[in-house]
């Protein structure tokens, strides 16, 4: 009986000593959790600071090239008052392509223009003018894009027209668009799609596109007396 006892309470020591290993490994691990909360509390804030001020720096650094970018671009730009463009076409006849102002942009070359004027077949029995808001010359290509708002006034005829753009070749001499287009003279009205102007000035012709057929009203001369 004592041998049996004695067994009874080797089990009971030997229970007890892995309850108590068990109790201290869970202490342990609780402790290792418990300092990795505090950390996280510690940098979480930190973090949240360095995440915040990256992002603003970022924002910043953004804003601050993007003006430098800007202000080189304006720089290297030529701003002309009141320029004067002079040309012939490839029939020797004069144009010339005036502005209340015009930028170059330096990365296409192009002339944007404020306020164009251009007047065609200089010197000769007739002036064809166009006015607009705005334009672009491109020297290269010998082209000039006017719009909005142009307005086309033949001399010789005393024909008006008025169109959201007009495109004008200055090699040719030749005046195209197709955004439609009014016209009014002495001899009635007109409506057209599209138009192109040959010959500066000397000829003009009009075209419908589907439903926007060419339409006209014509006015009888009026008998003197």
């Amino acid at each position: 009986m004592p041998e049996a006892e004695g067994q009874d309470q080797a089990a009971v020591e030997a229970r007890r000593d892995a309850d108590e290993a068990r109790l201290a490994e869970a202490g342990a691990k609780w402790r290792a959790r418990s300092r990795r909360v505090q950390l996280y509390r510690r940098l979480l804030p930190i973090l949240i600071v360095v995440l915040a001020g990256g992002a603003f720096t970022w924002t910043v650094f953004r804003t601050v090239i993007s003006g430098v970018e800007r202000k080189a671009a304006q720089s290297r730009e030529v701003r002309l008052d009141n320029p004067m463009f002079h040309g012939q076409d490839a029939q020797g006849r004069s144009f010339l392509i005036g502005a209340a102002g015009a930028v170059r942009d330096p990365n296409t070359g192009h002339f944007r223009l404020n306020g164009p004027v251009l007047r065609l077949n200089l010197g000769g029995r007739k002036v064809t003018q166009m006015t607009a808001d705005a334009g672009i010359y491109d020297e290269v290509k010998r082209s000039v894009t006017i719009g909005p708002n142009v307005k086309i006034t033949d001399g010789g005829s005393g024909f008006t027209l008025t169109t959201p753009e007009a495109v004008v070749d200055t090699a040719t001499g030749v005046v195209t668009g197709n955004k439609g287009v009014q016209g009014q003279g002495p001899l009635g009205t007109i409506s057209a799609s599209s138009y192109a102007i040959y010959d500066q000035g000397e000829r003009v012709t009009f075209n419908g596109a589907g439903e926007n057929k060419v339409r006209g009203t014509l006015m009888p001369a009026r008998s003197a007396g």
